[in-house]
Parts: C-alpha cells; sequence; structure tokens
C-alpha cells in the first residue's frame, strides 16, 4: 500500500498539497501546487505550511495564489481501501471461552459483539 505524501517539515504529519521548489540562479522560491511526483530537490508541505513559508532575505517568493486541493486517491489507495474492508468484514470465529455452554442456550461473541438468539 502506497501511503499519501506527508508533510516534509519535520514531526509535521499532516498530508502534503504543494510542493517548494527553489530556483537559485534567480534567488526565488516557488511554492504551487502539489507536483505529480516526488523529486529529490523539492519539498512536499502542507496547507498551513505553504501559506505560512517566507524566503530567505533578498529571495523573491512566488506563491500560488488558488487553494491547494489534496491529490486525487490512486488506484493504490483505492484498492488498499478495498482489503482494508474486506478484512474488517472477515468474521471471527468463535473463541471456546466465549460461548455459553448453558443447554438451550446458544450464545456466541464476534468480536465485540454477542450474538443472542430470538427468544422462544
Amino acid at each position: 500500500m502506497r501511503s499519501p505524501r506527508r508533510c516534509s517539515r519535520n514531526g509535521c504529519p499532516r498530508q502534503a498539497v504543494a510542493t517548494l521548489t527553489y530556483v537559485y540562479g534567480d534567488s526565488t522560491a516557488v511554492v504551487g501546487p502539489l507536483a505529480a511526483f516526488a523529486e529529490p530537490h523539492t519539498y512536499d508541505l502542507c496547507e498551513t505550511h505553504a501559506r505560512s513559508l517566507t524566503a530567505p532575505r533578498g529571495w523573491e517568493l512566488v506563491r500560488h495564489d488558488g487553494d491547494f486541493a489534496p491529490p486525487p486517491p490512486t488506484t493504490d489507495d483505492l484498492v488498499a481501501l478495498a482489503e482494508a474492508v474486506r478484512e474488517a468484514a472477515r468474521p471471527v470465529p468463535p473463541r471456546p471461552d466465549d460461548t455459553d455452554h448453558t443447554p438451550g442456550h446458544q450464545t456466541g461473541r464476534r468480536g465485540h459483539l454477542r450474538v443472542i438468539p430470538p427468544s422462544h
């Protein structure tokens, strides 16, 4: 399963929505929409860090004016979600110590739920 790209700032767990690129020859920092692929000399940023970023003294900062949108889910994300749903729906066999052995009483356990048959 491929996890979504995270903000490059240390300790930030948020999902990246923007990419920071430096153009050293022009002393310019550019913050734009999230690049299609992670590149070695760019930084992925969450919206908070993308909006609050400042450029070094003497540098120009070019910032995207619109809203930053999270990237759309990929087929990898959809497959991982489907597998998680399948795993969660898989029945849990009752454990021997979770079954009431009283005659005429058939109570079983599935995960955190107790199955109680209707009264006759």
